[in-house]
């Protein structure tokens, strides 16, 4: 999947952004990373050396439309956000950059000759599915990620910006934080350490990063699904239990695994599936 254009990741020194920026980098992309002026220096001299550096902060409106004046963007991967991995994040935090910067991205790229904005959002959106509208957050991260959508899909139809919105699910891979289930199941097993975690009984639709990335570019390349949502996943699930179990089997670790020593996240989602066959039809 080649993207030859000039190309804007914000969040790009992010997990996934780090592993997006490579892609684009070997399909021939020009591709430019917008990066947060506190981002500590490491993650910014992670970045392949062919991708173009400019400073971009999502709050701030005149940030944004400097970044986007400069570099032109053709393609837009928008993935900056707060609280992807902090579920303790403040509801002000997340409407300030998950929101407002979503709106200042939108409200600046109007002024571009912009192909495709492929704005990323995520699985807990969907939450339990407990509401008539399909869409269910449990925590201010996913409601922020739900009025994303919502002020995207608004501005396609009010100005026919091309967005399309790709909701990745339980992702891993290299370069994860490390403070997350699967790096740190692999470092307590590789250390011979005990590993405390909730009962396990979540069943999450594990994908890897770089299945992720191919469906980043999918959403950007594909022509007429302007104003779609698509999930990124397997549409298979796995308890949190047995992944940690089989990481334990694979590395032969000597640590206990101590399911139950943690409690559950308020308001927790059990099931979480993507439904890959309505993506593969798209």
């Amino acid at each position: 999947m080649n993207i030859e254009r000039r190309t804007l990741i914000t969040g790009a020194t992010g997990f996934i952004g780090h592993c997006l920026a490579r892609r684009l980098v070997e399909t021939g992309a020009e591709v430019w990373a917008g990066v947060f002026p506190g981002e500590p220096p490491e993650r910014v001299e992670g970045l392949p050396e062919e991708v173009r550096r400019i400073p971009l902060d999502v709050r701030d409106g005149e940030s944004v439309d400097r970044a986007v004046a400069r570099c032109k963007p053709e393609v837009v991967f928008h993935l900056a956000a707060v609280g992807v991995t902090d579920p303790g994040v403040t509801p002000f935090a997340a409407l300030a950059v998950n929101v407002v910067g979503t709106i200042h991205l939108l409200e600046s790229l109007q002024k571009q000759a912009i192909r495709r904005i492929v704005l990323v959002g995520t699985c807990y959106e969907y939450g339990a599915r407990e509401a008539p509208e399909g869409l269910d957050p449990f925590n201010f991260y996913a409601a922020s990620k739900v009025a994303a959508w919502a002020f995207a899909r608004a501005y396609w139809r009010a100005f026919c910006l091309p967005v399309v919105v790709a909701r990745p699910f339980q992702v891993y891979g290299p370069d994860q934080p490390p403070h997350t289930l699967v790096p740190s199941a692999i470092h307590a097993a590789l250390a011979g350490e005990d590993f405390p975690m909730t009962p396990g009984e979540q069943k999450r639709d594990f994908i890897y990063v770089e299945d992720v990335v191919e469906g980043l570019l999918t959403a950007a390349t594909t022509p007429s699904i302007q104003g779609q949502s698509l999930d990124l996943g397997t549409g298979q699930v796995h308890s949190v239990r047995r992944v940690v179990e089989r990481i334990w089997e694979i590395t032969g670790a000597r640590g206990r695994i101590l399911p139950g020593a943690l409690a559950y996240r308020p308001g927790e989602v059990m099931p979480l599936a993507a439904d890959a066959d309505r993506t593969a039809r798209l």
